[in-house]
């Protein structure tokens, strides 16, 4: 078995396995995406009363997506290196089926009707969405507190800040709450949590990962990976990376 783990791993094991560990025990059978899922899911909920970093969790969306990715691995056909990795999206992308909130009381909690491009690179990829995570309102502060949601807090010290904006996927990445975390960045909104939390986070090069809804910091502005170490990091930099007509930065990149 992968890395000498047992039949019946614990879920703190489990949450500190990186996406290339999983794809290798997937394929082995010796785990599935499902409980794989399950123990993100748990420690989703068990860190968020401490940390408050998710606005949502979907437990039954993200056990059904799993199901089928477990499906698709079972009989040797998984989508990408992605497929079954437990993923979190941050407050401020499009996602069908969930509302976006931007982490603001003056926005709508009708659910999308369709997701961002990147997001829909992600389940295309297989990924596995089991919650939406903090942000200040609009995302224009590097600190995560809102009106909407409250105060998020580091990991490492719950007296400190995580740094913001995508202050809610740095402490999911930080406490095993997922493997994959999309933030968004525009000026130091990935790279801040990502150092502040002591995780990997990158700001794409323009075009490399489609930006669509755009954003009030325009150009500057950027959708990027964030998770526990570079490698997942690099993983995930994969599978939401293309080309789409609605991204204006499609002809910088």
């Amino acid at each position: 078995m992968p890395n000498g783990l047992s039949p019946i791993a614990d879920a703190d094991d489990l949450c500190r396995l990186a996406a290339a560990e999983l794809s290798a025990a997937y394929r082995a059978g010796s785990l599935s995406p499902v409980e794989v899922t399950l123990a993100a899911l748990d420690r989703a909920e068990a860190i968020n009363p401490l940390f408050n970093a998710f606005t949502m969790i979907d437990r039954k969306g993200a056990i059904e997506a799993a199901g089928a990715s477990e499906k698709r691995w079972r009989a040797g056909e998984p989508l990408s290196a992605a497929d079954g990795i437990p993923t979190t999206l941050k407050d401020i992308v499009w996602v069908e089926g969930w509302s976006v909130r931007y982490g603001s009381r003056t926005t709508t909690s009708a659910a999308y009707d369709k997701d961002a491009p990147a997001v829909a690179l992600l389940r295309r990829a297989g990924a596995v969405f089991i919650g939406q995570t903090t942000t200040p309102e609009f995302g224009w502060k590097a600190i995560t507190d809102s009106g909407l949601c409250g105060i998020t807090r580091n990991p490492w010290n719950a007296q400190k800040t995580p740094g913001g904006s995508s202050g809610g996927a740095a402490v999911a990445a930080a406490t095993g709450a997922g493997v994959f975390h999309l933030g968004t960045d525009g000026g130091g909104s990935i790279r801040i949590p990502a150092s502040f939390t002591g995780i990997a986070g990158l700001k794409p090069t323009f075009g490399r990962v489609p930006a669509y809804p755009s954003s009030a910091f325009g150009t500057v502005a950027h959708i990027g990976p964030m998770a526990r170490t570079a490698l997942d990091l690099s993983v995930m930099a994969g599978a939401m990376s293309g080309r789409d007509i609605s991204d204006w930065q499609q002809g910088v990149g």
